[in-house]
């Protein structure tokens, strides 16, 4: 599970075995969704609040997030990604 970003107890990841469509995972205490990169779905829970600051973060590492999935395909190590502040 290469994690990708960690904040404010959200942990952001992807697994390089995964299939499309390009997405992520976040976990948050029990609490885990998935994220499509290109449209923003959300399959999964998350407590809103948690929720919220995923998706402020996604919308502002948009780019990064596909580069990472690309990177994930050939199997390359992932870039991390900054926290959201």
């Amino acid at each position: 599970m290469p994690e990708i970003s960690r904040f404010l107890g959200i942990l952001v990841f992807m697994l390089y075995a995964d299939h499309h469509p390009p997405h992520f995972h976040a976990r948050y205490a029990e609490f885990e969704v998935r994220v499509d990169i290109e449209t923003g779905l959300v399959a999964g829970t998350f407590p809103r609040r948690a929720l919220m600051l995923l998706m402020e973060w996604y919308m502002l590492h948009k780019e990064d997030l596909l580069m990472d999935w690309s990177l994930s395909r050939k199997h390359q190590p992932l870039k991390r990604i900054a926290p959201l502040e």
